[in-house]
């Protein structure tokens, strides 16, 4: 995947995510500290089914776009849902999960960027 193309997903999942309501949507770019992926997409719900309906909404307005994850961990009763295209990892969370593991603070030297840019259609670096 190109960065162009992770990028697209991002977007593409940051809309899904906002559509949801979903709680503190990050976007953390990390292809210069780690060759795991470009982005990490972080957000959290309130209740399982919330977090349920963000999985697939992700999943199906990337699948509309003809991209599909490479690999899911979790999903159906979980509490963290890991849906990874390779150039974009989205981890999906309830609030206790999401405090417990603290991906943020993990991922502290990645680049935070504003998930709103991405909607924008600016450039999300900024």
């Amino acid at each position: 995947m190109t960065k162009e193309e992770s990028r697209e997903l991002v977007a593409l999942a940051v809309s899904a995510l906002e559509e949801k309501k979903a709680e503190h949507i990050e976007v953390i770019e990390i292809d210069d500290i780690s060759p795991l992926a470009d982005y990490f997409v972080i957000a959290n719900g309130t209740n399982q089914s919330q977090t349920e309906a963000m999985v697939e909404a992700v999943e199906e307005k990337a699948g509309r776009a003809g991209i599909f994850p490479d690999h899911v961990e979790g999903h159906r009763n979980a509490n963290w849902t890991l849906l990874d295209f390779r150039g974009v990892v989205i981890h999906i969370f309830d609030e206790e999960a999401r405090a417990f593991y603290d991906l943020t603070r993990i991922w502290k030297d990645g680049k935070q960027l504003d998930p709103e840019n991405f909607l924008k259609k600016e450039d999300p670096e900024t």
